[in-house]
C-alpha cells in the first residue's frame, strides 16, 4: 500500500517542531548534520524569529517552513532560505524520527516540497547542500531528481560549522 504524502507550509505553532528537533538531537546526529550546537538559538528567541518571519509577505521572507506528513502524521520538515524571490533558494530537509528514516518517503516529500517552493517563491532553481558525509539526504536528493553540482568546503547555514557539502540543484522544468 502506498503512503499518503502531503507537504504544506507550516503554521507558526508548528515551528516548535523545528526548534525541538535540533535542541533534542543527540550530539552524534548534530555532527552528521554538520550543526554546531553552540549556534542553536535559545528556543524562545528562535520562536520569536519565526513569528517575525511569518508575519512578512512571502516576497519579503528570508525563509519558508514546510511540514511533511505521511498518512496524516508529521514525519519531517523542510526549510528554504537564501531566497532570491523569483530566482533561487536553498532548501534543507529533515526526517524527525530515526524510525521514519529509510522508509522511502523522503524523495516523495522532497519532490512535493520542491514543487511548493517553485510555485510559492516563483523560483527558477533550487539548491540543497547536505553534509557530504551524510549519505541519506544525498541519496534522497538524487532520487528526487536533483542534479549533482559539486562537493566543496563551506559553512552551509547559520547553524553550521565549516564542512564538506555536496551541492545539488533542481531546475524549474526538471521537477519529476
Amino acid at each position: 500500500m502506498t503512503a499518503n504524502v502531503a507537504v504544506r507550509q507550516m503554521e507558526l505553532a508548528e515551528a516548535r517542531l523545528i526548534i525541538d528537533y535540533f535542541h533534542s538531537a543527540t550530539p552524534e546526529h548534530l555532527e552528521l548534520l554538520g550543526v554546531d550546537p553552540t549556534r542553536l538559538p535559545p528556543p524562545a528567541r528562535w520562536m520569536e524569529g519565526y513569528a517575525k518571519e511569518l508575519r512578512q509577505p512571502i516576497r519579503s521572507r528570508e525563509s519558508l517552513l514546510v511540514a511533511w506528513e505521511v498518512d496524516g502524521k508529521t514525519v519531517g520538515f523542510s526549510t528554504a532560505d537564501t531566497i532570491t524571490f523569483g530566482k533561487e533558494a536553498r532548501m534543507h530537509l529533515h526526517i524527525l524520527s530515526p524510525a521514519d528514516r529509510g522508509a522511502g518517503t523522503g524523495a516523495r516529500c522532497v519532490r512535493e516540497t520542491a514543487r511548493l517552493y517553485f510555485d510559492v517563491l516563483e523560483l527558477d532553481r533550487l539548491f540543497c547542500e547536505p553534509n557530504a558525509f551524510n549519505t541519506a539526504p544525498n541519496r534522497t536528493l538524487q532520487r528526487a531528481g536533483f542534479s549533482y553540482v559539486k562537493t566543496h568546503m563551506t559553512v552551509p547555514g547559520r547553524l553550521n560549522y565549516r564542512q564538506a557539502v555536496t551541492r545539488w540543484v533542481l531546475e524549474r522544468g526538471a521537477v519529476p
